[in-house]
């Protein structure tokens, strides 16, 4: 009997995806998606002002990192510290730090959370216990170290999340910080978040033991390894290093794996990868295409409703923006406020 002809074959029936299993609620995952939403969107508009010349200096964009940060701040504390490196304005935002106080500041307003005088690299928010992001290279591990002794010697339960990434993990003042914690026990976490190239060298060519979160074992420092595209697989890595700290075990190392969609700063042109590499890790991997499509898959939302979170998001961010440039700038007087502290308000 002669075979059909392919075209007559019958299709054997698409099994429908399964519903995932998911281990958050409909409310968290919508929570996660909106964060990382108004990061991306907001690191979208702060590169278009930096092209239109109202950001001035240097500007280190977030996009691609996004389910880090998110993922760290559902596993702690509002009380617990922050420090990270120059790749901030994401930290910021998820830290509760308002679009419009970050904007300002990254044009140099007197509305900015540093006055405008700190611009992309260094602004801080005491009030939300985010100590600043920092222009050295590894500068984060040793400031955050100080800060997880400051609240091991007052007595409190707040650990300290201190960011750095690949790059900054050569640097020799992380392994002091690395030493000192260990000994005295502190409640620092070192996330490290791997985007792959440092500032523009892969880790492959620059690093010995492409494994950061081993670099903790010379001195007894537990670590691991996450997923740093999949914002639930940071939360479950961080509260894992959480619960070892606050049960006074000490320091805790985690490597979160992650990618950079952008150059190392705006003015960082990226040829030391290719665009089907960008492009491969954005169609596949993507930390905010990840959620929604949970979302999707597992009913916790619709279509509809995410546009509308999106609509919402765009919305802040172009307030924020028109807000920025509204704003004064600083009077030439603020350049001597903010560098000493007076003898007498020092007693």
């Amino acid at each position: 009997m002669a075979k059909a002809p392919a075209s007559d074959k019958p299709k054997a029936r698409r099994k429908a995806d399964p519903t995932p299993t998911v281990d958050a609620t409909p409310e968290a995952l919508l929570k996660f998606y909106r964060d990382m939403l108004l990061i991306r969107r907001f690191e979208e508009k702060a590169g278009q002002m930096y092209g239109m010349g109202l950001i001035g200096g240097f500007c280190h964009l977030y996009i691609g990192q996004e389910a880090v940060v998110v993922g760290a701040r559902a596993a702690t504390t509002a009380a617990d510290a922050v420090i990270t490196t120059y790749r901030d304005h994401g930290h910021m935002l998820a830290c509760g730090m308002e679009p419009r106080g970050v904007m300002a500041e990254l044009t140099g307003r007197v509305d900015g959370y540093s006055k405008g005088k700190g611009g992309s690299m260094h602004m801080f928010a005491r009030e939300q216990n985010f100590y600043g992001g920092h222009g050295i290279v590894g500068a984060p591990t040793a400031l955050g170290t100080g800060i997880a002794f400051a609240n091991q010697y007052l007595g409190n339960d707040e650990v300290t999340l201190t960011y750095f990434g690949d790059g900054a993990a050569n640097q020799g003042q992380v392994y002091e910080s690395f030493n000192m914690a260990a000994l005295w026990k502190l409640p620092v976490l070192y996330i490290i978040e791997n985007n792959h190239y440092a500032m523009g060298t892969s880790t492959e060519r620059s690093t010995a033991q492409t494994k950061l979160h081993k670099r903790g074992d010379a001195f007894g420092i537990p670590g691991g390894e996450c997923d740093g595209m999949d914002v639930l697989a940071v939360r479950d890595a961080v509260a894992k290093a959480v619960k070892h700290m606050r049960a006074g075990k000490g320091p805790y190392i985690l490597e979160a794996m992650t990618y950079r969609y952008r150059g190392h700063s705006m003015s960082d042109p990226a040829k030391y990868r290719t665009r089907d590499e960008v492009n491969k890790v954005r169609k596949e991997r993507d930390p905010i295409d990840h959620v929604r499509d949970l979302i999707l898959r597992s009913g916790a939302s619709t279509e509809e409703a995410l546009k509308e979170i999106d609509k919402d998001v765009k919305a802040i961010v172009t307030d924020a923006a028109d807000f920025a440039q509204q704003s004064p700038e600083p009077d030439l007087s603020e350049l001597y406020t903010d560098i000493l502290v007076a003898a007498d308000a020092a007693a």
